[in-house]
C-alpha cells in the first residue's frame, strides 16, 4: 500500500535488520509514546524486544508503521477505521457516505427529468 518511496517528506528506510525505537521515530515522524500506543491499537504491529524490554523494530514494522501514520494522519481515518483498512474490511462511514451520494445524485437526475418532461 505504502512504501518508502510513495512517501516523500519521509526519510529513506536504510538497509538495517533492527532499528530501535527512537530511529523508527525519526524515520516516520511519529513520536515514541504514540509508536507504544499503536502497538496496544494494531495487533500487526509486534516489534522483537530484547533485554529490558527493549524495542527492536524490522524493515517490514517501519512499513506497516509508516501505512497506519498516513491512515490515521493523512486519509483522516479513526484508529479503528485504520485498523478495519489494515485487516481489509471496507470503511463503513465509505459505505454510508457512499450511499448518500448516490441518493443525492438520483434525486437530482429525477429533478432533471421531471424538467425536461415540462
Amino acid at each position: 500500500m505504502l512504501e518508502a518511496s510513495n512517501n516523500n517528506e519521509l526519510p529513506a528506510i536504510p538497509s538495517k535488520r533492527y532499528f530501535t525505537i527512537g530511529e523508527v521515530s525519526d524515520l516516520c515522524g511519529v513520536k515514541p509514546h504514540v509508536l507504544r500506543y499503536w502497538e496496544q491499537e494494531f495487533t500487526q504491529l509486534k516489534p522483537v524486544k530484547r533485554r529490558g524490554n527493549r524495542r527492536y523494530y524490522q524493515r517490514h514494522d517501519v512499513i506497516l508503521i509508516r501505512q497506519i501514520r498516513s491512515l490515521l494522519y493523512d486519509q483522516g481515518f479513526t484508529i479503528g477505521g485504520a485498523r478495519n483498512q489494515l485487516m481489509g474490511e471496507p470503511a463503513k462511514d465509505d459505505t454510508n457516505q457512499s450511499q448518500q451520494v448516490i441518493k443525492q445524485l438520483r434525486s437530482e437526475l429525477e429533478e432533471i427529468l421531471q424538467m425536461l418532461k415540462k
